[in-house]
């Protein structure tokens, strides 16, 4: 099936409609990896790279995941687009409370659910987070970006560890805004500064099994943040 962009279109953009309709008709379900760069290439008749940005744009979109040496993976097969932009447009505290409410619930239930790769994925996070720390234990400067990667994907471990498909793919698109709000908070020098021990403190809670325990570590960890935006907003 070659697919050629139509009008104004670009080939990128024809390939996204064609995945996205592929996803929505139940091509893939959740959870299952989709076909290799190369096999959808083949099978649209389009190059490699033109794959590759098309997906990418359906990762960012929620609907896909990538898993480095594992594949993509179908996270929903309804385009959350609309939503995501929503969320996109909340401010800073907005995106604190739904935060609460998200990894609390994934924390608690991860301490029931979760298995030794999840608590290992966390770590490893952690550790990847570590190189860009400064002498005092802070997220360097001008690594702001790259410390935030990694700290969503250690919040994205928490709450896959509670191996729920709905919780998942909600946190899923609502990652981006929790990535871009650090990153604001982190060039704000009257936001608190950041204790990796909260971090750990969250991954030895869910591996104790107490579900009660690790939801407290999950509130400790983002309580201070949440106050310092409450506090800076009652100022205005």
């Amino acid at each position: 099936m070659a697919l050629q962009a139509a009008g104004r279109q670009s080939l990128v953009e024809t390939v996204v409609d064609e995945l996205r309709a592929q996803l929505s008709a139940g091509e893939w379900p959740v959870g299952e990896r989709i076909p290799t760069e190369h096999a959808l290439a083949e099978q649209l008749q389009v190059g490699r790279n033109t794959v590759r940005e098309a997906v990418r744009v359906l990762v960012h979109a929620g609907m896909l995941r990538s898993r480095q040496g594992e594949g993509t993976f179908v996270v929903s097969t309804a385009d959350p687009g609309d939503i995501v932009r929503g969320v996109q447009r909340a401010d800073v505290r907005d995106v604190l409370e739904l935060r609460f409410a998200l990894e609390t619930e994934g924390a608690r239930l991860a301490a029931l659910r979760h298995t030794a790769d999840d608590l290992e994925r966390m770590r490893a996070a952690l550790a990847a987070q570590a190189a860009f720390h400064d002498v005092e234990g802070q997220p360097a400067v001008g690594q702001y970006e790259l410390y935030a990667e990694h700290d969503i994907e250690f919040h994205i471990a928490v709450v896959d560890a509670a191996h729920n498909a709905a919780l998942s793919a909600t946190y899923a698109w609502f990652s981006s805004s929790v990535r871009d709000a650090l990153v604001v908070s982190l060039h704000d020098t009257q936001m608190p500064r950041i204790h990796e021990t909260d971090h750990h403190d969250l991954v030895d809670a869910i591996a104790s099994g107490e579900p009660a325990l690790a939801e407290r570590a999950a509130r400790a960890l983002l309580a201070k943040p949440k106050q310092a935006v409450e506090a800076l907003l009652d100022d205005e």
